[in-house]
């Protein structure tokens, strides 16, 4: 099994401090979405269809229902 998820590490621990200028006035971050699959490439597959999305409200409506319905 795989999952598709944003890790609390380092970097969300320093956004959340306000040490990034970019960030800063915009924290703090949570986990909003995570996702298991059954394989990784699956996972994989998924991740990088996410990362490509222009539409805020696509994400948006992911994340209210949590189901990943993107073509």
């Amino acid at each position: 099994m795989a999952f598709v998820y944003i890790l609390h590490d380092r970097r969300i621990n320093e956004h959340n401090q306000g040490k990034s200028g970019y960030t800063r006035f915009t924290r703090p971050f949570k986990l909003a979405f995570a996702k298991e699959f059954s394989t990784s490439r699956e996972a994989r597959q998924i991740e990088y269809k996410l990362k490509k999305l222009k539409s805020r409200k696509i994400v948006e409506r992911i994340v209210s229902s949590g189901e990943i319905r993107i073509g």
